[in-house]
Parts: C-alpha cells; sequence; structure tokens
C-alpha cells in the first residue's frame, strides 16, 4: 500500500534529488522502506551534525540541493548547528524529520525523543519549516522548499513528518511536481537607472560575492566592459581566473581593499551581506564613498549597512547579463592598472606570519590543479581565506565566515567529493581542534569509498583562539590540547595516513592520494622545518 514515506522519496526522485545523507532510527525507518529500489543513493554520517555538513558540501560544490533525514528529538538539535552555518552562508539544504505522533504533539507525555516544539527549534535555521500534517499536504510543502532553493535566497528548509503521518496511506494521493518559479530580474527600469550610473562612473569597482557563484560568465562579460577592477569574497572565489587582469584582491579587510571602497566613485556590489566575517584580521564595516548599487535576490539584505544608492532586487546572472546589453565597452580606462596596483598593494600587505601557508597552498595547487578546498575554522584557512585564488568557481569554501563552526572541513569535504565525483580532488583543510569534532566521519568516507584528502595542520590545540588570548594578556587555559596520533587513528578507520616532512614528500602524497578509494590524512606540525623554506 502506498505510503506517505514512500510518496516522499518519489517525489525527491522526481525532483532531481540524487543524494541523501541520514541516519535511521526507529521513528523514520519508513523511508528506508521507499529508498530501496529508488535511484537515490543513500549516505551514513556518523553523526546528524556530519550529515547536515555533508549536505552542505555537496550543495556548495555542486549547485545541487542538500538533502538530509534525521531523527526526532536529538536528531534534529544535532543537525541545528549545520544548519545554521548553511543558513548563514545561503546553501540550499532541505532536512526531512520525523516526529511524535499527532495526538501527541503539544501535549508532552515523556515520549521517546519528546521536544515541546520541534519545529520551532528549526525555524530559527531555515527559510521555513513545517508539520506535514497529513499526506495531502506532501506536495505542496516539498514544491515550496524547492521554490526558495530555485528562485528565492537559498536556504534550509525544515520539514517533519509525525510518525503516524509517515506510514498513513497515501492512495488516494498523486504525488504532485509544481513547475518552479525562475529567479526574478531587477525591474528594467531599475536596471536603467544604474547602467546609467555605470556608464558615467570614472573609477568603477567590483565587489562579487557568493550570491553570484553561479553567474561566472556574466560577471566576467560585465567587469570587461566596464573595465572595472572586482574583488572577490571567500564565496565568490573562483568566478574569475587566477591570473585574469581585473581580479583586484580578495581580502575585504585589507586596507588597500578598504581604500578602494572609498576611493571608488561608484561601487557595484553582487550578491554580497558586505559582511563582518569577510574582515580580517579584524571586522571593519566597509564604508563606500561614492555611490553604491548592490544587487540581491533577498529583499530584506539589501536594507541592511552599507545602504545602497540604487538597491537592485532580483538574480545576479540575470542582472549581470542585463546591464552587459545596455552598457558599451569600456574605452581607455584604466581598470587593469587599477587592479594590478590593488593585487600588488594586497600582496605587501599581507603579514609575514602567513608566508608558510602560502607555500603550502602553492603546492597544493601545484599537485591538485582544479581541486575543490573545503575548508574549516583553522588557521590554514584564515590566511587562505587572504590571498588564494583557485581555478574556478565552488572550489574554495570553509566555515570560517557566516556562522563560523568548527568541526565543518571534514564532512563538508566528503560531501563535495560525492558531489563532484572522482575526476576532482577534494581537499579538506583542517586543524587538530576541530577534525577532533568531527574525526568519526572517516568511517562514513571509507564505507563511501570517498577518496577525500585531509590536510591536518597540528598546532596542539585552538592555536588561533590561544595566539588571540596571548595578544590580550589572558592565560592560556583550555586551548592546550591533548592531541591524538592522528596517523594511528587514521589507519583504524581504514585511511591512509602520513605526517609531512618536506614539500617533495607533500608532492608525492598528494599524487599518491588521488589514485586512492579511501581517504588520505596528511599531517602537518606546524612547527615543521620545511615550511620556513623559500
Amino acid at each position: 500500500m502506498p505510503t506517505c514515506a514512500g510518496m516522499t522519496i518519489r517525489l525527491l526522485e522526481t525532483y532531481g534529488i540524487e543524494v541523501i545523507f541520514g541516519i535511521p532510527g526507529v521513528h523514520n525507518v519508513e523511508l528506508y522502506r521507499g529508498l530501496e529500489g529508488s535511484s537515490v543513493r543513500h549516505v551514513t554520517p556518523r553523526h546528524e551534525q556530519g550529515a547536515g555538513f555533508m549536505a552542505d558540501g555537496y550543495a556548495r560544490a555542486t549547485g545541487k540541493v542538500g538533502v538530509c533525514f534525521t531523527v526526532s528529538g536529538p536528531g534534529l538539535t544535532n543537525i541545528l548547528t549545520a544548519m545554521g552555518q548553511a543558513y548563514a552562508d545561503s546553501v540550499p539544504m532541505l532536512v526531512i524529520s520525523t516526529v511524535n505522533p499527532l495526538d501527541q504533539l503539544g501535549a508532552p507525555v515523556g515520549a521517546l525523543h519528546e521536544l515541546r516544539a520541534q519545529r520551532n527549534l528549526a525555524a530559527e535555521v531555515s527559510a521555513f519549516s513545517q508539520t506535514i500534517l497529513s499526506p495531502a499536504q506532501l506536495s505542496e510543502a516539498l514544491a515550496r522548499a524547492m521554490a526558495v532553493f530555485s528562485s528565492a535566497r537559498p536556504r534550509p528548509v525544515y520539514l517533519e513528518i509525525p510518525v503516524d503521518v509517515l506510514t498513513a496511506a497515501a492512495d488516494d494521493e498523486q504525488p504532485v511536481v509544481s513547475p518552479l518559479p525562475t529567479r526574478p530580474s531587477p525591474a528594467p527600469a531599475a536596471l536603467d537607472a544604474a547602467a546609467e550610473m555605470l556608464r558615467k562612473a570614472r573609477t568603477p569597482l567590483v565587489v562579487l560575492g557568493g550570491g553570484a557563484v553561479s553567474a561566472s560568465a556574466e560577471a566576467r562579460q560585465l567587469i570587461e566592459r566596464l573595465d572595472a577592477p572586482a574583488i572577490l569574497t571567500v564565496n565568490a572565489r573562483g568566478l574569475l581566473p587566477p591570473h585574469h587582469p581585473l581580479l583586484a584582491g580578495e581580502n575585504l579587510g585589507a586596507a588597500p581593499m578598504r581604500e578602494a571602497l572609498r576611493d571608488a566613485d561608484v561601487v557595484l556590489a553582487v550578491g554580497t551581506e558586505l559582511g563582518e566575517t569577510e574582515m580580517y584580521p579584524a571586522p571593519v564595516e566597509p564604508v563606500v564613498s561614492g555611490k553604491l548599487i548592490r544587487i540581491d535576490i533577498d529583499a530584506e539584505q539589501l536594507t541592511r549597512k552599507p545602504f545602497a544608492h540604487l538597491p537592485l532586487l532580483g538574480d545576479a546572472a540575470g542582472a549581470l547579463a542585463g546591464f552587459s546589453a545596455l552598457l558599451a565597452p569600456r574605452e581607455g580606462g584604466d581598470g587593469v592598472h587599477r587592479a594590478a596596483a590593488l593585487r600588488a598593494a594586497q600582496t605587501a600587505a599581507l603579514p609575514a606570519s602567513i608566508a608558510p601557508y602560502r607555500r603550502l597552498m602553492a603546492a597544493l595547487d601545484e599537485a591538485l590543479p582544479g581541486a575543490v578546498y573545503v575548508g574549516d575554522s583553522t588557521q590554514t584557512v584564515y590566511a587562505a581565506n587572504q590571498f588564494f585564488r583557485p581555478r574556478q568557481p565552488r572550489s574554495f569554501f570553509n566555515a570560517s565566515t557566516g556562522y563560523g563552526t568548527l568541526g565543518y572541513g571534514l564532512p563538508a569535504a566528503i560531501g563535495a567529493a560525492i558531489g563532484v565525483g572522482p575526476a576532482r580532488p577534494v581537499v579538506a583543510l583542517g586543524g587538530d581542534g576541530g577534525v577532533l569534532f568531527s574525526i568519526g566521519e572517516l568511517a562514513s568516507a571509507v564505507e563511501a569509498e570517498v577518496p577525500v584528502i585531509v590536510l591536518l595542520w597540528n598546532n596542539g590545540g585552538y592555536g588561533e583562539i590561544r595566539d588571540y588570548m596571548t595578544g590580550r594578556g589572558i592565560a592560556r587555559l583550555g586551548v592546550d590540547l591533548k592531541v591524538p596520533d592522528f596517523i594511528t587513528i587514521a589507519r583504524g578507520f581504514g585511511c591512509h595516513g602520513a605526517r609531512i616532512e618536506s614539500f617533495d614528500e607533500l608532492r608525492a602524497e598528494l599524487t599518491a592520494a588521488a589514485a586512492r578509494r579511501v581517504p588520505t590524512i596528511l599531517e602537518i606540525r606546524d612547527d615543521a622545518a620545511f615550511l620556513a623554506e623559500g
């Protein structure tokens, strides 16, 4: 007999869902009855937070929706942190959970996994949350979720299904797949006004954010027509190739970038919050002295600081293509010269302390051209955020922006590797502290035959916080940790592990890792002598 659980799987298949990250439990096993024989691949994490991070990495690397199954109660509370990271960074994630039977909702009886208002917890980190009260509501709820992912600011959506609804007969319900709306383009009058502002600009500057990650061709075309230097936020890395003459830099918090924002007579900011987590090493509010044009899919975002002289509501790709149709190529501009000067100034402003990380990332890029880099909140990533230039979009993202979680890097890299497949290597950039948050997911990667590479930066604790405390004269309490033998642990999981002592050894290990079907853990001590070379 068709049930709501089986209907859920059929609808997900029809919407093109290819992978689900989930942990079965007594409350959601009926969903797994529906998975049997379907085209959907199931990956079993070792913790629901890992499931959420895997779905996040999968979505960022592919542009597809990351889907998770959880049980009620602790399953939901475990995944909330991952949903918070995805919410902050606008990642499309669908979380489907169970909840206790209908007659227990709002009337606590002390049942297993009971929460007083489970859906309300998820509401804080989702575009919307809904309890499915009957099979008849399922099609519409999933259509709403897919509409958020396809045409609005893509953030997590939470759907919960009471266990008795999950098993309810759905033979009278035909799964309805709704045509999804496309992303809106800005109003023609607003595009005309913005194009006129850009046409008259003498020193235009473009800032591209994660909201433009699917508009690489359109962004490049407009920047070249404007002859305007472009700054890329962390989530926009790769929108311009590393050696593009109009690529001005990356770190919005660096003094040369802040000065460029103040000096430009028109700044075009596309799909970016211009938020404090982009400002390293210290959060500062960006100041735009000239006119600011902002493009965003989220109307609310357009009303936040810094305030735009001209806010444009709509899709980045549509808006950028619309500008290019309205603007003739700028003749005799100095954009290439200005971009080169900014690149040189940003490089000169880099602190000497990040030199080892620059050598490390250069070695990685040389050995694994075109790799995807997924970062935790760790010193390697904080450094790379200031200078690293991946070769294509969706190839460098991490948890140090937005919500700023620890433990993200390893599971998110596993999700990314499942999404992009074996043709592209995926590197998790993690530290000893963060990796210990989610090290159990190595078992998931081995089980799923995911050859993710973990570059583990070992500084014996929470190094970034340790430095922060030292700099403020605070005693180093709670930051110098007992660190295990990671290589032994890696081998215990069935992974390959090695401690790196030279760049030649690193290159050899990276080359070998690409041919394996299990994860590779490469540990580098922060005091390793070879890091001082060059």
